[in-house]
């Protein structure tokens, strides 16, 4: 599909299809076609397959050619099923329009033509509507950030709650939610360090393109802001190791007393099975077999052993 806005009174509106593309400040290629690759080609914009952007060479992801830079980010969103994923989406920066291509969806890619005038630098050129792309997903990392935090916290409360702690499937359900936050917070991580590589590639080459536009100051707060969540992201990492840890703590306490409760039964019938090993013997000189009290006598040592094994279980605080 292709996107295509222009701007318009301070903010983005969205072109027909039918319109002409060479009036557009921003196009956005998803899953593009090969018509609409031609389309945008024919604007003297080189437009990269997926083989080259998920190429991790630093001289495929960054780099400038003719005039135009070509910057390659990872950024989580979601696949065409609506399942979670991580894919590589590139900024293709020209002094007429700024040209993205990526095969799977980021939200802030919906949710910033409609907000690209309040954003920052606003939309007048095409290094303020980079700029205000890169604010609205810095943004959107900050929020999934948050989000895990408030996650961490439920499965936090469920682990150390004493009564939920001792159901096994609260503890599964809290381990596999470690998992998807850990998962999460991993992805956001590496798309901050893409992105601080793409933000400060741009700042080294804006000298040469427009030194005086006054968007240093908006590079360097970017740069400040990612820095910034790489630090909380580290600190939601050392939660998501620590809830890891406690969960799988109270696994082992479960399991642990599950298997002491088999063990003390275990050993509560070993007397009696013992005694009744003892009478189950065929010797011919075994008084008791003859007696009418033999049989009660037998069933008392056996009730009698268990009960004294317990209580000596008790008094040495075994139990």
């Amino acid at each position: 599909m292709l996107f295509a806005y222009q701007q318009s009174a301070g903010h983005l509106e969205q072109l027909a299809v039918s319109d002409r593309l060479q009036d557009a400040i921003w196009i956005d290629l998803y899953r593009p076609m090969p018509a609409q690759v031609q389309a945008v080609a024919a604007l003297g914009v080189d437009v990269p397959t997926l083989e080259d952007m998920e190429e991790i060479e630093i001289s495929n992801r960054l780099y400038r050619e003719g005039g135009v830079d070509y910057m390659t980010v990872v950024l989580p969103g979601l696949s065409e099923t609506r399942a979670p994923l991580s894919g590589p989406v590139t900024f293709i920066l020209t002094p007429e329009r700024l040209v993205t291509v990526r095969h799977h969806a980021p939200r802030p890619f919906e949710t910033y033509p409609r907000r690209a005038d309040k954003v920052g630098p606003g939309c007048s050129s095409t290094e303020r509507v980079f700029l205000g792309l890169m604010e609205e997903i810095v943004g959107r990392l900050a929020d999934l950030l948050e989000g895990t935090g408030t996650s961490l916290d439920a499965v936090t409360r469920s682990v150390y709650d004493p009564d939920q702690a001792k159901r096994s499937e609260v503890l599964q359900d809290a381990l596999q939610n470690v998992g998807r936050v850990g998962d999460l917070v991993g992805r956001v991580r590496l798309s901050l360090l893409t992105l601080e590589r793409a933000i400060g590639f741009l700042g080294q080459s804006m000298a040469d393109r427009s030194p005086s536009d006054g968007l240093r100051p908006v590079v360097k707060a970017l740069l400040r802001d990612i820095q910034a969540l790489e630090v909380h992201a580290d600190f939601v990492s050392s939660r998501v190791a620590l809830a890891s840890d406690a969960t799988l703590g109270m696994v082992n306490l479960v399991q642990n007393s599950t298997v002491r409760i088999v063990s003390v039964v275990a050993v509560l019938f070993l007397p009696p099975t013992l005694i009744a090993s003892v009478y189950g013997m065929n010797f011919r000189a075994m008084p008791e077999l003859d007696q009418s009290w033999g049989y009660p006598m037998a069933l008392g040592l056996m009730v009698a052993s268990a009960v004294g094994t317990y209580l000596f279980f008790k008094w040495k605080n075994w139990l």
